[in-house]
Order: C-alpha cells, then sequence, then structure tokens
C-alpha cells in the first residue's frame, strides 16, 4: 500500500510552509486537496507540479472509495486542506477516518506545521493546559445549547468563527456570560493584518463597534473557564 500524508499549509504567511512539507508535496503521486483553486496559489508558488484531486464537505463516496483504491494500489498521496492543519474542522477528518477503516495498518504521516487552533492557544495568555475546542459554533440549532456550555466550561474554550457571526456571537456571549469573563480573539492569524483583541467579552464588543472595518476575515475566540483569574501579577 502507499502511504496517506497528512500536510499542514500556511495559514497566511507562505514563510510558514516546513521544508518537509515541500518536499512530500513534491514527491506525491498526487494532492488531495479542499479547494483545488486555493491550493493550487499556493503549490504555484512552490513550483509544485503534482495531479490535484478535489475532496470536500460535498464529495460522494466514491471520491472516497477511489482514494482508497489509489492507495491500495501503493501510491502515496498528501493530504491539504484550504489553510492549516488537515483533519481539525475540516472534512479531512472524514477521509482519514474512512481511509482507517478501509485499510487497516496503512501509514498515515503527519507532516505539522502551521494550525490557526495552535496559534490562538499561544497568542492568548489564557489557561491551556487544558482546553475545549468547539471547532466552528452552529449557526442556528443548538448554538446556544454551546454558548451556553461555554458559560459553564471550567476550562478555556476556544472556537473559530466568520466575519459574518462575529458580532452575533459576542452578542451572545454577553447576554449569558458576565462581560467580564476574559476573553481573546486572534484576528487573521498570520497575516499582515493579524490582531490580538482582549481581554474581555465587553472588551472585544465594544473594539468592533469602534471599529466596524475590523469584522471581516477571519477569527479564533478564546474564552478562559469560568471562576477562572488569570491575573499574573497576582500570582507572582
Amino acid at each position: 500500500m502507499g502511504k496517506l500524508f497528512v500536510v499542514a499549509t500556511p495559514i497566511g504567511n507562505l514563510e510558514d510552509v516546513s521544508p518537509r512539507a515541500i518536499r512530500v508535496l513534491k514527491e506525491a503521486a498526487a494532492i488531495i486537496c479542499e479547494d483545488t483553486r486555493v491550493s493550487q496559489k499556493l503549490l504555484s508558488h512552490f513550483e509544485i507540479h503534482r495531479p490535484l484531486i478535489s475532496y470536500h464537505h460535498h464529495s460522494r463516496l466514491d471520491r472516497l472509495d477511489a482514494i482508497v483504491e489509489r492507495l491500495r494500489a501503493g501510491d502515496s498521496l498528501a493530504l491539504v486542506s484550504d489553510a492549516g492543519t488537515p483533519g481539525i474542522s475540516d472534512p479531512g477528518n472524514v477521509l482519514i477516518r474512512y481511509v482507517v477503516e478501509r485499510l487497516p495498518g496503512i501509514a498515515i504521516v503527519a507532516v505539522p506545521g502551521p494550525s490557526a487552533l495552535a496559534a490562538a492557544a499561544s497568542l492568548s495568555g489564557l489557561p491551556t493546559d487544558n482546553f475545549l475546542f468547539l471547532g466552528f459554533l452552529p449557526h442556528k440549532k443548538g448554538r446556544m445549547s454551546l454558548i451556553k456550555r461555554i458559560s459553564e466550561s471550567e476550562m478555556t474554550v476556544i472556537f473559530y468563527e466568520s466575519p459574518h457571526r462575529i458580532l452575533k456571537t459576542l452578542d451572545q456571549l454577553k447576554e449569558i456570560l458576565k462581560p467580564d469573563r476574559q476573553t481573546v480573539i486572534i484576528r487573521e492569524a498570520t497575516k499582515i493584518h493579524e490582531e490580538r483583541i482582549g481581554e474581555t467579552i465587553e472588551a472585544c464588543w465594544k473594539y468592533f463597534q469602534e471599529h466596524p472595518d475590523k469584522v471581516r476575515g477571519e477569527f479564533v475566540v478564546v474564552v478562559s473557564g469560568r471562576g477562572k483569574d488569570n491575573n499574573i501579577t497576582e500570582k507572582l
């Protein structure tokens, strides 16, 4: 059998791609992409010319079966997402699970690198010895239940949010959590306009009210656990 390489790619700054990732992508028989148009820009920049296989949330079962057959036949394939590490809140997770079930014993190799989750956790300054990751909050059904879960969590909670819903999310957090709950938002991580916004729900909400032009890009929200005081000065 071939190998399935799970390759992390930049979430913004192209300098974050690793030499190993470039080598693996150049050597793969084909590259499995979430959106071939997005991936092609990255691949062209690094002069990587390999066949592309489209795989996304709406891909049919026969696409998964075709990928499995290529691996069974001995092809080594590389899996990438539009940005960051595949398998974390993206369709790559389903593909990896499917391959594991259909090809027991196959080598699945991590080529680690950029991750919006890891970047936000590291920049937040909030406790990350353990945390709860929620991916993207649902648009409607179950949304308020998750926000209530955030309010009750004793661990730091991290989730992704889009520019279309960040203001709504902050309104809902203010409604259910205390406005002074420690909260940090990382906007456009690794990109030119990267920002770290905080330190409370109220402060984040106020920032976007005063800077409506900043309601764009990609957001990672980090909320401290209930009852956690992260005032480091008092702890020293």
